[in-house]
């Protein structure tokens, strides 16, 4: 797919912009994305490499309008080149990805070079982010060696990826590589905040410093909600009242793996909180029952008793 920029995400207006305010993490890189773009020293190539859902594509369009802004301000948002590019309709910009979810092909590739071959309409550059483009095949990565060695004087690319390893060597070696950290939890609390999500704070060893982690689990807070009230039970209710309102576990057949992970990251922090040893016990008695059940035992009767194990850990 080669598209022009989405609109999944809003600028603010104002010269603050050029410190990307509006993005959430990694701010030395914003510090350098922007020194280069005061100073006029932006390189042709760059290849900005990171987990998923960390902002990386962000960047890159962010820096994309910056470079195409008319205005000293940089993204401006009041100029024709910023109008055009919040509109989704900028003549010289282009976001690329795979249209299939699997692969980009070398006719995208060769598609976009017919393009940076023709000079830019409204800005004096042209800008190109190849999402995932650690997804392109050999012959699409090694068509765009071309492009690479010797890339218009008026256009900028940059590569987006989360697994470098499968790029080439020769496509890494013409790239300037911007490596970018995963999300802290104190950004992660503030992007929640931020958007009116409310994330469940066990979990955030899960979001792994992922904002994309983070929107997806957030669908499913009635889930984990139900999930504590079962481990707040275990020390105050009696066996037979938890097994009969522990029915999501029964019904959660296809889901149950994930659902005694997220067990386990409550008994491992109230560990860290409490250092009481029988957290490390309820901790060994899942990790036997996910054996259990992925060897096809009884699954009612494994719930039963992990459920009863647990509330004698309690008791």
């Amino acid at each position: 797919m080669c598209q022009q920029n989405g609109t999944d995400f809003k600028y603010q207006n104002g010269s603050d912009i050029l410190n990307f305010s509006n993005i959430i993490g990694n701010d030395d890189i914003k510090e350098l994305l922007s020194k280069s773009l005061e100073t006029k020293n932006l390189v042709h190539s760059y290849m900005f490499i990171g987990s998923d859902g960390i902002g990386k594509s962000l960047f890159a369009k962010e820096l994309a309008k910056m470079i195409l802004c008319e205005t000293a301000e940089k993204a401006c948002g009041n100029c024709s080149s910023c109008i055009k590019f919040d509109s989704g309709n900028h003549p010289d910009f282009a976001f690329i990805d795979s249209e299939d979810g699997k692969s980009i092909k070398i006719g995208q590739i060769r598609l976009m070079q017919e393009s940076i071959a023709e000079k830019p309409i409204v800005s004096s550059n042209k800008v190109y982010v190849i999402n995932n483009s650690d997804l392109m095949t050999t012959e699409a990565q090694n068509c765009l060696l071309k492009t690479l060695e010797e890339p218009p004087e008026y256009a900028n690319l940059i590569l987006v990826a989360s697994n470098e390893s499968k790029l080439l060597n020769t496509i890494k070696s013409r790239c300037t590589k911007i490596s970018f950290k995963k999300l802290t939890d104190d950004d992660l609390k503030k992007y929640a905040e931020t958007h009116s999500i409310n994330i469940n704070f066990n979990l955030l060893p899960v979001y792994d410093g992922s904002i994309a982690k983070l929107i997806a689990l957030s669908t499913e807070s009635d889930l984990y909600d139900s999930l504590d009230k079962i481990i707040d039970s275990l020390e105050n209710k009696n066996i037979i009242d938890i097994w009969n309102d522990s029915e999501i576990l029964y019904k959660s057949k296809e889901n149950i793996a994930n659902m005694l992970d997220y067990f386990n990251i409550v008994f491992l922090n109230k560990l860290r909180t409490t250092n009481d040893y029988k957290y490390v016990n309820a901790v060994k008695f899942v990790e036997i029952s996910k054996k259990k059940l992925s060897s096809n035992a009884n699954y009612d009767m494994c719930i039963d008793n992990l459920l009863l194990q647990l509330w004698k850990f309690n008791h």
